[in-house]
């Protein structure tokens, strides 16, 4: 008989988004005319810019020509946006990336979970907590840890407890690990890393032979010019870190599909006898094999990103999710709460009044106001007693919630 992954039955429960899903389903069923509004999941709501859409199309009329048409294209992405994403995204910054480093995907998603493939089964694995689930999730399925404790903590991974007190940025462990990932600005806390904080990763990193896996998902999002977008902005990084960058909330690709990972050519690890081993080597291995690689109008949309006026009209929709930001963050402070992140990105971190429990704030929140934001505990234990807020919907409806939620203070 074909036996399964036991490595699946360790997982707690469902994926934290699905069960929010699940939830609000069963209310708006049981209350159709109630009007909810949705400001858990991070999904955008603003449509694709005018350059974006103008490229997309350009794209498409190219497929349906015989002289411009393009089959299986280059599993890595095209020369012409992996060209313009190290140029606009790194150069620009006076960070030196060559094109040949990225790896253009469906998702970043995909990639922080499909990483730890290309390292040892035995690999120790550092995450922040609360953080975004995917990385403990994907630990947990590649075997790599053993049951999930009582505290929540699965036995095999190293936890860094993110709180109000240390300001949301963990302490170096002090257990060492091969991989550590690092996300910011934060999902869920919005908080973000000072280039002193990310040198100590780095020099940790350096001296201990360690690999960072760095989400950096919502770096356009920094307002801040003295926080860096790359942890490639650090001396030393591209020795030991991976980032993972994506147009799902920069761009508005979330029903688009793209993301990029950049692997340095300095960065290395060692085989079980001690060789070292270039690392991007492996995951174009892996990439090559698993991976088909992203269609080419997708592709051709992207590469507008990129373009001045992509760039300006991208960022005017970036503006616009930061105003609702900063409207949530004074509504819920002018309502009691206790409020972090919503500056430097889309993201807003609240404490619960009177030590409430994330999922009884859920239902609360639910029930009582139709809103919908994501509890804290299901980023990780160190979540409790916190809610995420998303800054994604529509002006309206986020002037709508907050004059709610100011109800229920």
């Amino acid at each position: 008989m074909a036996r399964i992954n036991d490595n699946y039955l360790k997982l707690a429960a469902g994926y934290l988004f699905p069960e929010i899903g699940r939830r609000v389903n069963e209310f708006v069923q049981a209350n159709p005319e109630k009007k909810v509004i949705r400001m858990g999941i991070g999904d955008v709501t603003r449509p694709l810019v005018p350059s974006v859409i103008k490229a997309f199309h350009e794209g498409v009329d190219e497929m349906g020509k015989a002289e411009t048409f393009k089959g299986y294209g280059p599993e890595q992405g095209y020369a012409f946006l992996r060209e313009a994403i190290a140029e606009n995204a790194y150069h620009q910054r006076g960070v030196n990336i060559s094109p040949d480093d990225i790896f253009i995907s469906d998702g970043s998603k995909c990639d922080t979970g499909n990483i730890q493939e290309i390292f040892g089964s035995d690999s120790k694995i550092a995450i922040c907590d609360p953080v975004y689930p995917v990385y403990a999730d994907t630990t947990v399925m590649a075997g790599k840890t053993g049951a999930i404790q009582a505290n929540g903590y699965y036995d095999g991974i190293i936890y860094m407890p993110c709180t109000a007190e240390n300001g949301f940025i963990p302490e170096l462990p002090t257990e060492v690990p091969e991989l550590i990932f690092l996300c910011y600005p934060n999902n869920p806390t919005g908080a973000v890393a000072s280039k002193e904080e990310l040198k100590k990763w780095v020099d940790y990193a350096l001296a201990n032979n360690s690999i960072i896996l760095y989400d950096a998902a919502y770096e356009a999002f920094i307002r801040d010019e003295s926080i860096p977008r790359s942890i490639y902005e650090i001396e030393g990084a591209q020795k030991v870190a991976i980032e993972f960058r994506s147009l799902s909330k920069t761009a508005g690709f979330t029903g688009v599909r793209l993301a990029y990972t950049v692997i340095p050519s300095e960065l290395t690890a060692t085989d079980s006898e001690g060789n070292a081993v270039q690392v991007k080597k492996l995951w174009n291995r892996r990439h090559t094999t698993k991976f088909n690689g992203v269609s080419y109008p997708v592709q051709k949309a992207a590469a507008a990103v990129y373009t001045e006026q992509g760039q300006r009209e991208v960022q005017e929709v970036i503006d616009y999710y930061m105003e609702n930001a900063r409207i949530m963050k004074e509504s819920l402070k002018k309502s009691g709460y206790q409020v972090f992140g919503g500056e430097n990105a889309p993201y807003i971190w609240v404490k619960t009044k009177n030590n409430m429990k994330s999922w009884d704030f859920f239902d609360k929140l639910l029930r009582e106001a139709n809103v919908v934001g994501t509890p804290g505990s299901g980023f990780g234990p160190s979540g409790e007693g916190y809610f995420r807020f998303s800054a994604f919907a529509g002006r309206e409806n986020v002037l709508d919630a907050m004059e709610r939620i100011q109800k229920l203070a």
